[in-house]
């Protein structure tokens, strides 16, 4: 990776503070760029300055001949353009490449969400599991009414620690993307799942030798509980539902926001729940709760 692309990763890290994964993930873009560019212009050396619009549409051409999707080209190119204005706002073009430079259209794809009647199935499998009263069942619980009841994102609830909850005020401190921290309420039932939890956590800290005491969610060795590990489980849950099979973790945070629009809850009051920056993300809950209704509509009416 040229010096270049290498100040504008430490930007994305130091300056706008985004997660290492989304760090690596503009890295690796910028490397394929990189390669495509090696052999496209066929110079062993050039510059950034010297790349065309032309350039990059032949760019996103390669990277279609290699079977990716619409959605990773758009991706990339975003990370592209986001590098270039980088360079724009320093002053090492003269002209940016991608401002004329469009975008693969996609199809918004509707968030995948478990149905009110699969969530019930899940809890009740998970309620069955912590009432054994071991580490295991008891903590899965709280991983799921945490997922559920505040619609954290995967990562958010990876990264819990014990001093972000505040069982007195019913809320817990979110570090989410960007590392932009935000209050979000817990639920009367993930408070309960918590106190069921805290006397094996502190059990296992006891017998532990390497443990990080700090962690909310442990494994049995006392460390924190892997993504992985979370990810397996929930899938495991929702497996078990009717129709939840081929959903995941972030599926329930999908159910939490439009379980609340189903409901009458203000979108701009689900929208600083789930820690959206935009409205536009946010309203694609709307279009799944509008899906619903037609499909309702035409199964029901004599008519339809």
């Amino acid at each position: 990776v040229d010096d270049e692309v290498t100040r504008f990763l430490r930007h994305l890290e130091h300056e706008r503070r985004l997660s290492p994964r989304t760090v690596v993930s503009y890295g690796k873009d910028l490397r394929d760029l990189s390669q495509f560019l090696g052999e496209h212009l066929g110079v062993s050396s050039w510059d950034w300055d010297s790349v065309e619009r032309l350039d990059l549409r032949s760019f996103m051409g390669w990277c279609s001949r290699r079977n990716l999707s619409r959605r990773t080209i758009s991706r990339k190119v975003s990370a592209i353009r986001t590098f270039y204005k980088f360079l724009d706002l320093r002053g090492r073009i003269s002209t940016d490449p991608t401002r004329a430079l469009r975008t693969p259209k996609i199809e918004k794809r509707l968030p995948g969400h478990a149905s009110a009647a699969d969530i019930k199935i899940v809890f009740a499998s998970a309620e069955s599991c912590a009432a054994k009263n071991t580490l295991r069942g008891t903590r899965n619980l709280v991983i799921l009414e945490i997922l559920y009841g505040s619609g954290l994102r995967l990562a958010e609830v990876h990264g819990l620690d014990l001093s972000s909850l505040d069982l007195v005020r019913r809320q817990v401190k979110v570090v989410g993307k960007g590392r932009k921290e935000r209050l979000v309420p817990i639920t009367g039932s993930t408070r309960t799942a918590l106190r069921r939890y805290f006397p094996h956590r502190l059990e296992l800290l006891a017998r532990s030798q390497t443990s990080e005491e700090h962690a909310l969610l442990l494994n049995p060795s006392g460390r924190r509980l892997s993504r992985r590990s979370i990810q397996t489980l929930v899938r495991r849950f929702l497996d078990d539902a009717a129709s939840g099979e081929g959903l995941s973790a972030h599926s329930l945070r999908h159910s939490f926001a439009t379980h609340l629009l189903d409901a009458g809850a203000d979108l701009m009051a689900v929208k600083e729940l789930l820690g959206h920056v935009s409205l536009s993300t946010t309203q694609v809950y709307t279009h799944t709760s509008k899906e619903r209704l037609r499909q309702v509509y035409r199964s029901a009416h004599p008519r339809s």
